[in-house]
């Protein structure tokens, strides 16, 4: 049961999006309603990735469909967060790997990458037949990616690297690996990006089982055992810790607006069912509390797609700050948990199975909350703006 069109109205944002991005929007929305949602519950019941639909992902250009040129789609950040929002109203694992996909494998290539780096896999990577994961966090270097342990050594003609990474997207599905790891020259600079072929000896993924969270997403730890990677495959254009946090940032603000997705599609089924459910005679939509539930739900959404536009538009004019970057992620995923909490206590019983929206999208946003920089590093990097005071460590 649709929302009317003056409720749906405030949220789909139609009169400040350009046609473009409104079509961009309206291809993606169908795929997740023909082909993602009538398989996402038995796909995260059975803790698997709907791996079908990446060469939907890459006929549709929206793997890497903010970059131009080497196959990609050259759209705006506006219409790439349209596509990010449908996918998560899908389900937050299947936005998890085209985010990984665009933002922090395909963007550092396409940003710092060789232009024989550029040629050998962005095409491949646009067109979904390669598969890349991003390898920064470690089991002892989560918030803090400075300590990280994965080391790089000089050898003739490249460098040899060992170490593990932890919670990777996509790792056990990946045929390219970008890993970070500390070279031995030392000093703030040694942090460097490797792109690395998994077929390659001495590397190695594997699921990491008991996920009550993202179940259809593929996460892995990676081991890295004296894996040799040429000259030719490492990042030329970043040097440090710039390297990764500035691909944080680049998707941290897709994330910012996509999880607004989740939160419509717990809004949606909640609404309906307050419509259809009958309590005492009447349906609960009929009780004031349950209004007040709504009502403080789409709120909070029109909120975050009003926040979540504005930092896309900046993105695209080249004016966004990792401030306002934080900001947005810090509102946005805890108003789409919020939100995916309260439309739970609507449907009551009903809201715990993955037969219904909220209890799925619910435990996917917990680690949404903590992934790409913690709800509470967030915190710090807009106290410190505020108040010109670090207060991190």
């Amino acid at each position: 049961m649709d929302s009317p069109p003056e409720v749906a109205a405030l949220y789909r944002l139609d009169d400040s999006l350009s046609e473009p991005e409104r079509a961009v929007r309206e291809v993606v929305a169908r795929l997740v309603q023909s082909e993602v949602l009538p398989v996402i519950g038995q796909h995260f019941r059975a803790g698997t990735f709907p791996a079908q639909v990446v060469a939907r992902l890459g006929e549709l250009g929206v793997l890497g469909a903010n970059l131009g040129g080497y196959g990609c789609a050259g759209l705006s950040n506006v219409a790439y967060g349209l596509a990010m929002q449908e996918l998560e109203r899908g389900d937050s694992g299947l936005r998890s790997f085209a985010s990984v996909q665009t933002s922090l494998v395909m963007w550092p290539i396409h940003r710092y990458g060789s232009e024989e780096q550029k040629q050998r896999w962005l095409p491949r990577l646009a067109r979904g037949e390669a598969i890349g994961c991003f390898g920064l966090t470690e089991t002892e270097a989560g918030s803090d990616p400075a300590s990280l342990r994965t080391r790089a050594a000089r050898t003739k003609g490249g460098y040899v690297l060992n170490g593990s990474k932890a919670w990777i997207t996509n790792g056990a599905l990946a045929h390219l690996a970008l890993v970070w790891a500390k070279t031995d020259d030392g000093g703030p600079e040694s942090v460097r990006g490797f792109l690395v072929d998994t077929t390659t000896r001495g590397f190695s993924a594997r699921e990491i089982p008991g996920k009550f969270s993202l179940r259809a997403s593929s996460t892995a730890e990676l081991s890295l055992v004296d894996v040799r990677v040429e000259e030719s495959d490492v990042l030329p254009g970043v040097h440090g810790l710039k390297g990764p946090l500035s691909c944080l940032n680049q998707a941290r603000a897709g994330i910012a607006f996509s999880v607004t997705g989740a939160a419509i599609a717990c809004f949606e089924g909640a609404r309906a069912h307050a419509l259809e459910r009958q309590q005492f005679g009447r349906p609960i939509a009929a009780f004031q509390l349950t209004q007040a539930k709504l009502a403080d739900m789409l709120e909070r959404i029109v909120v975050a797609q009003t926040l979540g536009l504005h930092l896309l538009r900046q993105k695209d004019a080249g004016r966004a700050s990792p401030t306002l970057v934080s900001l947005a992620k810090r509102a946005n995923v805890r108003a789409a948990l919020t939100t995916a909490r309260e439309a739970r206590s609507i449907y009551g019983a009903s809201g715990i199975t993955d037969d219904t929206p909220p209890i799925r999208h619910l435990l996917n946003l917990e680690s949404v909350y903590t992934y790409e920089g913690t709800h509470e590093v967030h915190t710090l990097v807009l106290g410190k703006a505020i108040t010109g005071i670090d207060a991190f460590g």
